[in-house]
């Protein structure tokens, strides 16, 4: 059973096959110009995305769905999910962004003020300065105060029961009742750009971490059953690997050693991804003769997810790893170098970003 609550590690292949995910390479050929992460694999999976390549090649309109919880600071996994709503924006989508004060104050006890305060801070800001336009027919909501979520949540809700929350969530009868509706809430925000009051329905398509897949499931099973009274389109998702800690597992906001943070010192995040986790081998000779691991290393991973564009420059990085003569420690250096330069151009753009963020529930 998925948890998007408090999952941590993941078996990629035995997920896909088990719920039903299509591989995303069987999709990727088709399309015109794809997301670097796309290309890379990180993205593996998607649930009818054919219909979102149809459109895009076409030059037609759809939706674009991502939420954002505010429960802690941003880490530079979380700008996989920025990096794929430029693109989408880029190719025509409509984007939604459901600020998820709900389900943070259920899940994780954030109340409101600084639910509100987190996105601003954390999220918006940073979501601006990684380069979203937020001018350009974007949707920004805070769950707890948009009201037309409030009455489709209801709507949604009487389309499901206990039994089939308790089978997707593994929720019980201990469950407190907020934390057992604060998916409902997602179902509604994943539905929204389809309300009337939003130009009726229109193909949606949701970028989310394997991790959240319970949500997708159930928002379809919902929609079948609204599509004869509202005539909402079953949504189409897309699945991504995360980026690992780096001590190894999964980078996480509340363990600090594992992630690093986009607001933090430069200097500071430096130093922590020089002692992260790589893919060598245990000696210098040993390295030379047989080569590094690229697919088990942090630092590597990170060039992949973030801090190298040209995928020939990658493809020529992962090559000179494997037959031993490029060493750990000059990729490490060169990677902390790309690393110094993105965060300290981040941190300037968040200065004005930061402002802009802050006038968007005036």
């Amino acid at each position: 059973m998925l948890d998007p609550w408090t999952a941590d590690a993941f078996d990629y292949d035995k997920i896909v096959k088990k719920f039903g995910i299509k591989n995303f390479q069987e999709e990727l050929l088709k399309i015109k110009n794809p997301n670097r992460l796309m290309r890379r694999g990180v993205i593996l999976g998607h649930r009818d995305f054919n219909k979102i390549t149809n459109l895009i090649n076409k030059n037609e309109p759809f939706a674009v769905v991502t939420g954002m919880m505010p429960s802690g600071q941003m880490h530079i996994g979380h700008k996989m999910v920025v990096d794929q709503l430029i693109w989408y924006q880029e190719n025509g989508g409509r984007l939604s962004l459901p600020i998820a004060d709900l389900e943070a104050y259920a899940a994780r006890g954030i109340s409101f003020e600084k639910g509100k305060e987190l996105a601003i801070n954390e999220y918006l800001t940073n979501y601006i300065a990684l380069g979203l336009n937020i001018d350009h027919d974007v949707n920004i909501y805070l769950q707890s105060q948009n009201q037309i979520l409030q009455d489709l949540s209801f709507r949604a809700s009487m389309k499901t029961n206990f039994s089939e929350m308790k089978a997707i969530y593994g929720f019980t009868p201990s469950t407190n009742l907020a934390h057992l509706t604060a998916p409902i809430s997602q179902v509604a925000d994943i539905l929204i750009p389809q309300v009337e009051e939003y130009g009726g329905p229109i193909n949606t398509v949701v970028p989310v971490g394997i991790d959240q897949d319970p949500h997708l499931r159930l928002t379809r099973d919902i929609t079948n059953k609204l599509h004869e009274e509202l005539g909402f389109l079953t949504p189409s998702s897309t699945y991504h690997r995360f980026i690992t800690g780096l001590t190894g597992g999964k980078m996480s906001s509340s363990k600090p050693k594992t992630a690093i943070y986009l607001n933090e010192e430069t200097k500071n995040a430096v130093k922590k991804l020089k002692s992260a986790k790589t893919g060598g081998r245990e000696s210098l000779q040993e390295q030379k003769e047989l080569g590094g691991k690229p697919d088990e290393c942090v630092i590597f991973e990170t060039l992949v997810y973030h801090l190298m564009d040209d995928d020939e420059k990658l493809k020529e990085i992962k090559e000179e790893c494997l037959n031993g003569t490029l060493l750990c420690g000059d990729c490490k250096n060169r990677t902390c170098q790309l690393l110094e330069e993105f965060l300290d151009d981040l941190h300037e753009k968040q200065i004005e970003s930061r402002e802009i963020a802050q006038t968007i529930f005036d």
